[in-house]
This record gives C-alpha cells, structure tokens and sequence, in this order.
C-alpha cells in the first residue's frame, strides 16, 4: 500500500526552509522530505515538455506527481466538445510517466452531476487504463450513493476535501482503489493550518483508509502551512510504522 503526502505545488516557505536541504533548487529540496506534489499550474496554462522532462528527472524514484486538469476543459468548457484540449493535455503530461500519479478533475461548485457529460469525457481524460481520475465535485447532487456507483463502477474517485461542502464530501468516494484527501484548510480556506489534534486524526484515517493507493494533499497555500502540515503528517505516519531497530520512510 502506498501512501503519498505533499502540498499544491512546491513552495518551501521561509518558516519551513529549516526543514528542507539547503542546497539544490526548489523542487529537488522539496522532494527530498515530502514525496508527493499536486501540479496546479496545469489549471491556468500549458508547460513545454522539456520543463516535464525536468521536473520528472529532479525527483527520487518513489516520488509522484498529480496533476490538475485545465480550467479551460472543466470551467469554460464544462467538458464539452473539447476532445482536442483534452488530447493537448494527456500528450502534454505524458512525459511525467512513470512519475506520474492521478489527474485532479475539480469541477465547479455550479456543475451538477450529469452522466452524459462525465462519462464520455473521463473516458477521453483516462485513455483506457492509462491514467487514473480522482474527481473534486463541489455540487449536492454528486454526494449519494447512486452517483458513488456510478463513479465506483468507472474507477474513478472521489476527493474528500476539507472543508466539505457537502454531507459525505469529506470522506473518499467512488473507486475504492485510491484515496485522495484534499486539505484546503478550515476554517479559513487556502490560510488556516491544522493543529496536532487534527493531523493526528488524519494520520488515523490515512492508516486505516484500505485503498491501495493513498493521497493527501495540503492546498492551505496562502499562509504557508501547507509545507508544515504536510512535514508533519509524514513524520507520523513515519513514527508510526518504525518499529524498535527498524528504520522505514515513505520517501
């Protein structure tokens, strides 16, 4: 079972550069502590695949990359008639292999839930098998169990983000197979950070979570907690499976 713990991109905060090698640039100092990160960059605009093939070959083996779908497919054109986008995009990521993790489809809050619009687009965005969806729906009518079928039967996920906007929305749905937790910070979104009592209580559900592959992505950017936070579930997690004379990491 893999477990992977990072923050929406790669900033170290001045607060936190003790914590990271000194030496080196920004996302090799980064993926020597966390072995994870969400590329959200992918939301507003497109990269060159020499700047893929480089973020690929500055990471450890073991390190893993998720990626954000383009506002452009999920916000403007609301996964309509947009099969070109989305084969600029897959083509465009595809150097990030085997480095590569799931594609974060994040839908607007106003995007009902619509099995006619989902399907055929997931099934362009996962190009067969190639890559796993793990979905961030923010409208009611996602969160209910017809809908978590329906999603289950199609291995696609289900974030659970927080703050939950919905009932249920805090906990992973759809596809069992990976879990995706997204951290938004709460109360206050993109700034707060999550004291002791809450990390402790998300490295409980990380070990207890049975998917085979387990996320947790802080995006409470703003203020700079994300790194901390994330520094700090992987120490856990870490304390937690070192037995006495046995040494073991998740990086």
């Amino acid at each position: 079972m893999a477990i992977w713990i990072g923050t929406a991109g790669w900033a170290i905060p001045r607060a936190t550069s003790g914590d990271f090698p000194s030496e080196g640039g920004g996302l090799s100092r980064y993926a020597s502590v966390l072995n994870a990160a969400e590329i959200n960059s992918t939301y507003r605009r497109s990269h060159q695949t020499k700047t893929y093939e480089r973020w690929r070959e500055t990471v450890p083996k073991k390190f893993r990359f998720s990626v954000k779908t383009p506002k452009a497919l999920t916000h403007d054109a609301r996964l309509l008639d947009c099969s070109d986008g989305v084969k600029e995009f897959v083509k465009e990521i595809s150097p990030l292999a085997p480095k590569l993790g799931p594609i974060l489809l994040q839908l607007p809050p106003s995007f009902a839930f619509d099995a006619g619009i989902v399907e055929p687009f997931c099934r362009m965005l996962a190009q067969g098998d190639q890559f796993r969806i793990v979905c961030e729906p923010r409208h009611a009518s996602w969160f209910n169990a017809d809908v978590d079928r329906w999603l289950s039967h199609r291995r696609i996920a289900r974030v659970a983000a927080d703050p939950a906007r919905h009932p249920g929305g805090d906990a992973p749905g759809g596809w069992r197979g990976l879990s995706y937790y997204r951290l938004h910070g709460s109360p206050r979104v993109y700034y707060s950070s999550y004291g002791a009592d809450e990390l402790d209580a998300l490295r409980d559900r990380l070990e207890s979570d049975d998917a085979d592959e387990r996320w947790c992505i802080f995006d409470n950017t703003a203020s700079g907690a994300a790194a901390a936070n994330a520094i700090t579930l992987m120490q856990l997690l870490e304390q937690a499976h070192n037995a006495p004379g046995e040494v073991r990491t998740f990086r």
